[in-house]
């Protein structure tokens, strides 16, 4: 499954009401960052395709976004599941690492 584009308007439907894990990449088109982890989180989303679901959310255009789940540094990237955050990753990580701080390795 193709990454999806998260806004305030469907993050409600795709992220909290989702019948499986949801990964949330926090990120900005001016973090460089967020572009060197962007190409890790596509790898995930097909490795992982049916397991669970990948979501990006521009902190520059969802502010309240960012601060309902209290990103104070990006890349900042969340496993959700039932609506609950649990798991959290920040910053660059290599994919092995980012899969394992995420807990996607027992999935």
């Amino acid at each position: 499954m193709a990454e999806i584009t998260l806004t305030s308007q469907n993050f409600e439907e795709e992220v909290l009401n989702s019948p499986i894990p949801v990964v949330v990449d926090f990120w900005a088109t001016w973090c460089g960052p967020c572009r060197m982890v962007a190409p890790i989180i596509a790898k995930i989303a097909e490795k992982y395709d049916g397991k669970i679901k990948v979501g990006k959310v521009n902190v520059d255009d969802e502010v309240e976004l960012a601060a309902k789940y209290e990103v104070a540094a990006i890349p900042t990237i969340l496993r959700i599941e039932g609506g609950d955050v649990v798991e959290k990753a920040m910053g660059y990580q290599p994919q092995e690492q980012l899969e394992e701080a995420l807990g996607l390795d027992t999935l």
